[in-house]
């Protein structure tokens, strides 16, 4: 395992667990008020980040060489499909519910938020149901 990769994965991981605790997105009552159309704050967060990585997937081919951590820029391709539809919809579905989305119910944890354990608990399940039923 290269040493560079683990330390560069473990700051970008810090840098987005505080900048989602920072833009209490880690809350998941801010994130109700947002899905009911009361707040628009996580608006700004989320468009900030589709431009960052928007700008990122595209412009770093084309000014390096190659990334700073790997030998080859890789291609991501997506499928989109009827499970990708159903699948975007069950998540949207339990993110309105309980207002919790993985990344920040992790972040939130670390913030000493323990009643995300149980969110957490759930998306756990519903994964591991998944994953039984695509056997």
């Amino acid at each position: 395992m290269n040493t560079g990769r683990v330390l560069a994965t473990l700051a970008a991981g810090m840098l987005f667990g505080f900048g989602l605790s920072y833009a209490t997105m880690i809350r998941p009552e801010v994130v109700l008020s947002f899905l009911r159309f009361q707040d628009f704050g996580l608006m700004l967060v989320m468009g900030g980040a589709v431009v960052v990585v928007l700008l990122a997937y595209k412009l770093a081919p084309r000014l390096l060489t190659r990334p700073l951590l790997d030998d080859h820029f890789h291609e991501h391709p997506s499928v989109w499909n009827r499970d990708t539809a159903v699948g975007a919809a069950l998540f949207g579905v339990g993110w309105g519910l309980c207002g919790v989305c993985p990344g920040p119910a992790i972040a939130g944890l670390g913030a000493g938020n323990w009643s995300l354990l149980w969110a957490l608990a759930g998306i756990a399940l519903g994964a591991l149901v998944q994953g039984l039923r695509a056997k």
